[in-house]
C-alpha cells in the first residue's frame, strides 16, 4: 500500500512466444527469466498483491515456485500475438478478489528492473497525481536523424534537413518506453485502456537496466551484462 492506495502487480507471461520459444522461463544467470521480475516485485515496499497472468502450466508452476500467485488461467483469446497488454491487465483487474486503487504491469522480459524502479514509479504516480507512469530509457540515437529507405534503396530524411539541430549537443533528450513498468489508476484505466496519455509521467531508467528480452541475442546480451556488471545490476535482485 502506498498512502491509502492498495496496489495490484500483474506479470503478463503467455506461453506462446515465436521470437524465443518458452522465453519467460528460459534461464538467465541460472534463474528462470520470470523469476527476476517476481523477486524484484516481492521486494517492493508498496505492492499488496502480486500475480502472474498466464495460459501456460509450466510458467504457472515456475511462478508459484518463486512465490507468485497464479489465481486464474488466462483465456486463449488473450494469449495470442495480437492480444494487447491493456486487455490482459484489464482482465487481471477484473478477475482478482478485492479492490485495488493502483495496478502495475511488470513484463517478465525486463529482468534488470529493480524494486527501486517499481517503487519510484508508484511514488511518482501518487505524489504527482499523474494519470499513468511509464518506465523509459533515453534513446541512444535520435530519430531526428533517421531516414526512410525507399524500395529502390535511396534514402529520404524523415525530418527536413533545415529543421534538424546543427550539432549533436543541440539534439533534445528523447526517450522511449522500455517495457519494464506501467503504473495506472485502475478506475481511470478501466475507462481509457491507455498506458500513455497527455498526463503521463516518465520513470527514467538507464540503458544498462532497460534490456528487453525478445530473442536469443537479447538473452545472450543480458547474460553478458550480468557477468560484466553484476554490481550495477544485482541491487534489489
Amino acid at each position: 500500500m502506498i498512502g491509502t492506495h492498495r496496489v495490484l502487480a500483474v506479470i503478463p507471461a503467455r506461453g506462446g512466444s515465436k521470437g524465443l520459444r518458452a522465453k519467460n522461463i528460459r534461464l538467465l544467470a541460472g534463474r528462470p527469466l520470470i523469476s527476476w521480475t517476481i523477486l524484484a516485485a516481492r521486494q517492493s515496499r508498496y505492492i499488496d498483491r502480486l500475480i502472474t497472468s498466464t495460459d501456460d502450466r509450466n510458467i504457472a508452476r515456475v511462478a508459484e515456485e518463486y512465490g507468485c500467485e497464479v489465481p486464474f488461467t488466462r483465456p486463449s483469446s488473450l494469449a495470442t500475438d495480437t492480444a494487447s497488454s491493456s486487455a490482459v491487465l484489464l482482465h487481471a483487474i477484473e478477475h482478482v478478489a478485492g479492490n485495488y486503487d493502483i495496478a502495475i504491469l511488470l513484463q517478465p522480459t525486463s529482468p534488470f528492473r529493480s524494486a527501486r524502479d517499481i517503487d519510484g514509479a508508484l511514488e511518482i504516480l501518487v505524489d504527482r497525481e499523474a494519470s499513468t507512469v511509464v518506465s523509459v530509457t533515453e534513446m541512444e540515437k535520435s530519430p531526428l536523424w533517421a531516414y526512410r529507405l525507399r524500395p529502390d534503396g535511396s534514402m529520404e530524411a524523415l525530418m527536413d534537413v533545415f529543421e534538424r539541430p546543427g550539432r549533436r549537443q543541440e539534439v533534445p533528450a528523447l526517450c522511449a518506453p522500455n517495457g519494464a513498468v506501467y503504473a495506472v489508476w485502475t478506475a481511470r484505466f478501466a475507462h481509457t485502456h491507455e498506458f500513455v496519455d497527455d498526463e503521463s509521467v516518465a520513470w527514467v531508467m538507464p540503458r544498462l537496466r532497460s534490456i528487453d528480452i525478445d530473442t536469443q541475442l537479447d538473452l545472450d546480451v543480458a547474460e553478458c551484462l550480468w557477468q560484466k556488471y553484476p554490481e550495477l545490476l544485482q541491487a534489489d535482485q
